[in-house]
């Protein structure tokens, strides 16, 4: 199983789709990466040379934040919109949706399932 970037990627699909199994690749940056670097993006990861595999991991840390890098640098940028108490940083505080969707339906991903409140039926009498 080929390593990029300290990433196992699935050995049975062809490369152009198994880069995207890194954080920060889709597809139309796997297909630059591999215009780059001149490997056909039909062959399957299995049959990669160690020098192709190096190759395209020297292309994307010299040129691409990915990974680790990628997420600690939007975890800051989370961090900053909290501390300048921005609405961006509000929302993300709440746990509400961020880019100006409506809440009163829908957002169930970010709001969690639904709290029932109200309706809850008064105790039976006791019998005596």
């Amino acid at each position: 199983m080929p390593r990029i970037i300290g990433v196992d990627i699935p050995r049975e699909k062809r490369i152009e789709i198994a880069l995207t199994y890194l954080f920060g690749v889709g597809l139309t940056l796997s297909k630059k990466i591999l215009a780059e670097t001149q490997i056909s993006p039909d062959k399957r990861a299995k049959d990669l040379t160690e020098k192709e595999i190096s190759a395209i991991t020297g292309v994307i840390q010299k040129n691409y934040k990915v990974e680790g890098d990628l997420r600690r640098e939007i975890q800051q940028n989370i961090r900053r919109y909290i501390d300048i108490r921005s609405y961006r940083g509000s929302r993300h505080l709440k746990g509400l949706p961020v880019r100006g969707q409506r809440t009163h339906t829908n957002s169930r991903t970010r709001k969690g399932p639904r709290k029932t409140i109200g309706g809850l039926n008064k105790k039976p009498p006791s019998p005596k």
